[in-house]
């Protein structure tokens, strides 16, 4: 089986991943966010290296879900594929910090990969507001995201609510995030699983 986690940045993807995994007794597969050599680079000039990231991760994701198919165990993943797709490249285009050219390729690329392989048999989607966000964020301190601005949130939150809106790879279900806190209340983190329990026995 495989699970997917959406959503933005601080959202608490990776946490979530973790705490799910551990539950359920599933494979934890994670973002390549500290292996990823371009992200130093690309946090600090945009335009000149955004190509060169969603590739990577386009690269890395198309990977991960080669193994996860071919594995055969119960998998929980850290952001699809389509997010790079749907959300980060076209919003990083539409600012002008990709030519046009560059997604095209890119897009050309994403279409073939895309028709060889299946979206996950539940997508848990986390909807959180910018505010949410920012506060995360923060609180993790990592140091490339420090440049990130509200503007840049805002503009990836509402593709991803547009994404989420058109979905149709498989079951969705959204989790509202703002006011739970599925870290330090185990009462928050039993209402996720009972959802998701619930979502996972009506696959089969």
């Amino acid at each position: 089986m495989h699970i997917a986690i959406a959503g933005n940045i601080g959202a608490g993807k990776t946490t979530l991943t973790k705490l799910l995994a551990k539950h359920f007794k599933w494979e934890p597969q994670l973002e390549d966010v500290v292996d990823n050599p371009y992200l130093d680079d690309f946090y600090n000039q945009m335009e000149r290296w955004s190509f060169n990231l969603q590739v990577y991760f386009l690269n890395s994701r198309f990977r991960q879900i080669l193994q996860i198919r071919q594995s055969g165990k119960d998998i929980i993943q850290d952001r699809t594929i389509y997010e790079d797709a749907h959300i980060f490249a076209p919003n990083l285009h539409a600012m002008g910090l990709m030519t046009n050219r560059d997604f095209e390729n890119y897009k050309s690329l994403f279409d073939l990969m895309e028709s060889l392989v299946q979206g996950p048999d539940l997508l848990i989607y986390l909807r959180s507001s910018i505010s949410n966000l920012v506060s995360q964020i923060h609180k993790r301190g990592r140091d490339y995201e420090n440049s990130i601005s509200i503007d840049y949130l805002s503009r990836l939150n509402e593709r991803y609510e547009a994404w989420i809106h058109g979905y149709d790879k498989g079951k969705l279900l959204i989790i509202d995030v703002d006011n739970l806190d599925f870290v330090a209340n185990p009462e928050d983190l039993g209402s996720i699983i009972n959802r998701i329990d619930a979502e996972i026995n009506g696959l089969f």
